[in-house]
Order: structure tokens, then C-alpha cells, then sequence
């Protein structure tokens, strides 16, 4: 239970950041480059503003469901450690 406790509790924050990393690298550039990046279209516009869109109410599924699995993953760590007192 701890195995799978703990994959479920590491595999999607992994997956969140390796999302979101490359995103933010992307607009790091785009906004040294003197453009504005779309995220809707994900690329960076030379000519227009553009509203900042963070990355979780862009992806709200994906993030509230790979933070519910980790939860999911954490309980399963904390229900596989757990060992009863002897003797009581």
C-alpha cells in the first residue's frame, strides 16, 4: 500500500511541473523578447497585450484532480505506516 501510496502521492506533482515549467521558461522568454504571450494560443504576439492566465484556472481539472490523487496517495502512505501498539 505504501508503494502505490507513494507513487500516487509523487507521479502527478511531477506531472504538474513538467507542465508548468516549460510554460513559465516559454513566457520568461516571450516577456525578455519585449512581446506578450497569448496563452490561449501558447505562443508569444510581438503586437498585442494579452491578460495573464495562470496556469490552474486555465487547467483547473487537471490540477484539482492531480492534487486529489496526491491527497489520495498521502492517506494511503499514512494507512500503510501505520502499525498498532503490542501489547495494549
Amino acid at each position: 500500500m505504501i508503494r502505490i501510496g507513494l507513487l500516487l502521492l509523487v507521479a502527478p506533482c511531477l506531472l504538474l511541473m513538467g507542465l508548468y515549467m516549460p510554460e513559465q521558461s516559454r513566457i520568461a522568454d516571450c516577456l525578455v523578447s519585449g512581446g506578450s504571450y497569448d496563452s490561449l494560443q501558447q505562443l508569444c504576439d510581438m503586437n498585442n497585450i494579452h491578460p495573464v492566465q495562470p496556469f490552474m484556472a486555465r487547467n483547473s481539472t487537471l490540477v484539482n484532480s492531480a492534487m486529489l490523487l496526491a491527497m489520495l496517495g498521502f492517506l494511503l502512505c499514512i494507512i500503510g505506516l501505520y502499525r498498532p501498539r503490542k501489547g495494549r
